[in-house]
């Protein structure tokens, strides 16, 4: 027997029960429906979606100039210049993966000058987290990449 499989009581063990609960069909119709009809399917998120809830609370974190690489900010001026300044800004500077209620979530930002890097990052990857795990689902990652720096204009 290996020293993984025995069991040693000084060290912590762990043990992963799965939280599921089996939809039970009702035997016939009336209030019976009404209570497992919550367990009849499953409620699945589009990558569109998590990226306009984490790009609204990362753009409500004081320090935050702008989302967005260059490219996409330069897109983002070349609409604006021709009176369609709101396309993409939704989602523009987040990228989500979504894999079932797991997400890994990439947030690209300019910073305005004079502020604390790890600050803003860390705040950015605190709102953001919060805003999507209300919505029931498990931030696995967030990263936060700082893409330019917004100089104050004089």
């Amino acid at each position: 027997m290996s020293d993984e499989a025995e069991f040693h009581a000084d060290r912590t063990q762990e043990f992963y029960l799965p939280a599921v609960v089996p939809a039970v069909p009702p035997q016939h119709g009336g209030a019976e429906v009404i209570e497992v009809a919550a367990f009849r399917g499953e409620t699945k998120f589009e990558r569109e979606v998590i990226e306009k809830i984490a790009s609204a609370a990362a753009r409500s974190v004081p320090g935050v100039a702008e989302l967005g690489g260059d490219v996409a900010r330069f897109f983002n001026s070349v609409l604006d210049k021709i009176g369609l300044d709101k396309v993409g800004d939704s989602t523009r500077g987040v990228w989500a993966k979504v894999d079932g209620a797991d997400v890994e979530i990439t947030v690209i930002l300019v910073i305005s000058a004079g502020e604390v890097v790890a600050d803003v990052t860390a705040a950015v990857r605190t709102v953001v987290i919060e805003a999507v795990e209300r919505y029931g689902l498990h931030v696995s990652e967030c990263t936060v990449k700082v893409d330019d720096i917004r100089l104050a204009e004089h």
